[in-house]
């Protein structure tokens, strides 16, 4: 069964895929839309990937690599704003989830750097 980060990231990769098919079938926009669809639909890639963790080790790499991509994709979000290409509100929006997911991944890795200090 998915936990809470699992469902948020997959929502969110939801709607970074329909806005990948909005900027390539609406803006015809190809290079940025191909960017911020691999970056924000890797974070839910990354935070599946941790379920099946050989080692809390790998469990914590996963989870880094997937708010590293975190990152990424808040880059685009705001390269794609600033270019006109989607609206504020729009990316404000997916900011927001984008956020959530940070802040959880961020405390989610705390809390295993933790585990794995005291082990």
């Amino acid at each position: 069964m998915a936990g809470p980060l699992q469902e948020k990231s997959k929502r969110f990769a939801v709607r970074i895929v329909r806005l990948g098919q909005y900027l390539a079938d609406d803006k015809k926009e190809f290079v940025l839309s191909r960017q911020v669809l691999r970056s924000g639909t890797s974070i839910g890639a990354n935070i599946s990937e941790a379920r099946g963790a050989q080692s809390q080790a790998d469990f914590i790499a996963k989870l880094s690599i997937a708010i590293k991509e975190a990152f990424e994709t808040d880059f685009w979000i705001d390269l794609l704003e600033e270019t006109g290409y989607i609206q504020t509100t729009l990316a404000h929006s997916l900011k927001a989830d984008l956020n959530e997911l940070i802040s959880i991944l961020t405390k989610s890795l705390k809390t295993n750097k933790a585990k794995r200090a005291n082990s």
